[in-house]
């Protein structure tokens, strides 16, 4: 008799990835036996099931408790698993900051505006939120590189970056727009990482806002207006996007968020992040 636990165990460690709608994987996820036994005999093995409700695809990763043992081992705290290098791994963290983000907060907003009208309604019938990459607009490279290529070495670095992450799984390439990969929802940690990344992006808005403080009119000024429009901040900094969180000063040490310490960077605590895939 076959045992459809060890069966899925398999399969995830062979393919990597399985997709939410797998009829094994699904069964999992509305038993709470069978999941209950599928946490139990990963966790033997020091693993643990990575999937979100708002994932498309679900993968198997270090469990917590192994974490130290497994990335903290060596000379300094390892990143992943995957021997990615740091300016990788800094496109990896914009990537996700790219794609994941707006996707997610558009699936919790689209969520909770069903809930508020299924409330209104007597005999509401609950859909299914979008999970798939199509909730969010794929990248272009080129804006890609226009925006972060002095940050993340470059035209021909981060061609290089994006075949390698595209073999790995975080990512699909085609025709020079970059889309959600089955790994990238599941790299990192959403309830860990958003706010650190959204308020790493916020505080360089400030940081610029700051330096560049507007221009006062002074009472001379015919029209009375304390600040004229071409001394305004540029658009760009008042709609705080995440990918901001690359500044300068963290090109020259792409770990970032602070938290991300990659495969060269010095020893950190064992409770720094890191790609969650194995």
């Amino acid at each position: 008799m076959t045992d459809p636990i060890a069966t899925l165990i398999a399969r995830l460690l062979a393919e990597r990835w399985l997709p939410r709608e797998d009829e094994a994987v699904r069964r999992v996820l509305i038993d709470a036996e069978l999941r209950d036994d599928l946490d139990r005999r990963l966790a033997a093995a020091g693993l643990r099931l990575l999937e979100h409700p708002y994932a498309a695809h679900v993968a198997v990763g270090v469990a917590r408790a192994q974490e130290n043992e497994v990335f903290g081992g060596a000379r300094a705290w390892a990143a992943s698993n995957l021997q990615l290098d740091r300016d990788a791994l800094a496109l990896l963290v914009v990537l996700w900051a790219l794609l994941v983000l707006p996707k997610r907060q558009r699936q919790i907003a689209r969520q909770e505006r069903e809930k508020a009208q299924a409330q209104s309604q007597m005999f509401a019938e609950a859909k299914p939120v979008p999970v798939g990459a199509e909730v969010v607009e794929p990248i272009n490279e080129r804006t890609l590189l226009a925006d972060f290529g002095d940050k993340l070495g470059g035209k021909t670095r981060i061609h290089l970056n994006l075949g390698l992450l595209a073999r790995q799984g975080f990512i699909q390439r085609r025709k020079e727009r970059i889309q959600e990969g089955p790994l990238l929802d599941l790299a990192f940690d959403y309830e860990r990482i958003a706010s650190r990344i959204m308020d790493g992006a916020l505080a360089f808005v400030v940081a610029e806002a700051r330096a560049n403080p507007p221009m006062v009119a002074g009472p001379d000024d015919a029209h009375g207006d304390a600040v004229g429009e071409a001394d305004l901040p540029a658009p760009h900094a008042a709609e705080a996007s995440p990918a901001h969180a690359v500044r300068d000063d963290e090109a020259a040490d792409p770990g970032f968020p602070e938290e991300h310490d990659l495969d060269d960077a010095p020893t950190r605590d064992a409770d720094e992040e890191h790609p969650e895939h194995v």
